[in-house]
């Protein structure tokens, strides 16, 4: 076994390092360039259409396009907004909350390429229900003869999600709270696992509605808690950011790491965070009830920016002005250490709570996206048979004999590889892309135009 796991660790860091970093940076930056960075021109224009979005319209979907984009950051705002931005700050240092942004930026419009290519290509099963994603824009897009890389894509993705997206994240629960509450680790399994089983009982629509609620008050209440601390600490983020930015170019690390440590590890779990590229996300957003696939895509990239530019740069600047990225800690003892130094008696229980909801959305946002991998595979047959056995496997993460370390490593290996078939269709669909974000901007643009110009008629003395 031990010959098995070294023979993954070799693999994993041979994947996720040369060939899976410059590719999904590579996309990100050629998109955004073939944009004209649309994507970061665009963001108070996407918030409006988020807001617009909230209601169910009569447009085709399943679910509103606001409930489409809380569904895919249930699954991309989890443990990696927390422990994940410790673990990168761990071993790049400070500087690899630089790398995070930057290549969150770029991750901006890879995301738009996603959520797009998935409406426009999605379709309806034979339950009524839309579906889409990867598997079906690489299918539809690029022509039988690349069946076998959607395939892949949905192999991928069906196992990946049993690792990171479910006995890893019911592992983080029960870690946290049993270290701040006492209670049992297989006790938090069972009771994660009978709420997951509650949810996925009404399919992608009680998904929706509850990933509606969930996302927006949990990831303000974790906003609120590190904006608090920013405030009360606000003289010393000026020379934080500095640092930050100073760190991205020099060895500057409690774990004596180079600058290539800060950028690998701020790329790595960055991408993590927000799943840009990763072909996960676009899943939900092909529900959504919308007639325009660039419509959704803008309303989709605001999910990296909320995820990585906001609340995983929370959490970084707590951690770099409290000093905690010194403590020796790592992951979400790290996270831990740093809001209990700046609110002591309350931060960790902040990091506690926040990181087990976090953790819990993630299980119910990725249990769809498995599902409808394995549907892709082995048709609507095997949905009721999937749900099952993904909620009987949340517990078996809180088991003791259970190797989190390996667990992980294999979820990072299969993570990388579902991306690499997704990324090569982004890539090979481009032009699609570039035609659909023109005609779609073009668009706004004169319906803004001719707005302004009526304004100014209606002023004119």
């Amino acid at each position: 076994m031990d010959g098995l796991i070294e023979l993954v660790r070799q693999f994993n860091s041979f994947v996720s390092g040369p060939v899976l970093l410059p590719l999904l940076a590579g996309t990100g930056f050629f998109l955004t360039i073939g944009y004209r960075f649309m994507a970061q021109r665009r963001i108070p224009f996407a918030f409006r259409m988020m807001w617009r979005g909230r209601q169910k319209s009569d447009k085709a979907g399943d679910i509103s396009p606001f409930n489409a984009l809380m569904t895919a950051m249930s699954a991309t705002v989890g443990t990696g907004n927390i422990a994940g931005v410790a673990t990168a700050i761990f071993f790049g240092g400070p500087g690899a909350l630089f790398w995070m942004w930057l290549i969150a930026l770029a991750g901006m419009a890879t995301k738009f390429s996603e959520a797009a290519l998935a409406v426009r290509y999605r379709e309806k099963d034979v339950l009524g229900n839309y579906i889409g994603g990867p598997m079906y824009y690489i299918r539809h897009g690029l022509g039988e003869k690349w069946k076998w890389l959607a395939f892949l894509f949905a192999a991928f993705g069906m196992f990946a999600g049993f690792g990171i997206g479910n006995t890893v994240q019911s592992n983080s629960i029960a870690d946290a709270m049993h270290h701040s509450f006492g209670i049992d680790p297989v006790v938090s399994g069972i009771v994660t696992a009978i709420l997951v089983g509650l949810v996925l009982l009404g399919g992608i629509r009680r998904i929706g509605e509850v990933a509606g609620r969930l996302v927006p008050f949990m990831a303000l209440c974790y906003f609120a808690a590190g904006i608090m601390i920013l405030v009360l600490n606000w003289t010393e983020i000026p020379s934080a950011i500095a640092f930050i930015v100073e760190s991205a170019f020099t060895p500057v690390s409690a774990a004596g790491a180079t600058v290539w440590s800060a950028m690998r590890f701020g790329i790595a779990r960055g991408i993590f965070s927000n799943e840009a590229g990763m072909g996960s996300s676009p899943i939900a957003h092909a529900t959504a009830q919308t007639d325009s696939p660039a419509r959704q895509g803008t309303i989709a990239m605001l999910g990296v920016f909320l995820d990585t530019i906001v609340i995983c740069s929370i959490t970084g600047l707590v951690i770099v002005i409290t000093g905690a990225w010194q403590s020796g800690k790592n992951g979400a003892a790290m996270s831990a250490v740093a809001f209990e130094t700046a609110l002591p008696g309350a931060g960790q229980y902040v990091v506690s709570i926040g990181l087990a909801l976090f953790a819990l959305t993630t299980i119910i946002g990725w249990s769809f996206y498995s599902e409808k991998c394995t549907q892709y595979l082995f048709g609507v047959r095997a949905i009721k048979p999937f749900r099952l056995l993904w909620v009987l496997s949340i517990p078996v993460g809180t088991l003791p004999f259970v190797d989190l370390g390996a667990l992980w490593l294999v979820a990072d290996t299969l993570n990388a590889l579902m991306a690499i078939p997704n990324l090569i269709a982004l890539l090979l669909l481009s032009p699609v892309l570039f035609k659909i974000a023109r005609e779609y901007w073009n668009e706004v643009d004169a319906e803004e135009k001719a707005r302004r110009e009526k304004r100014e008629t209606e002023t004119a003395p």
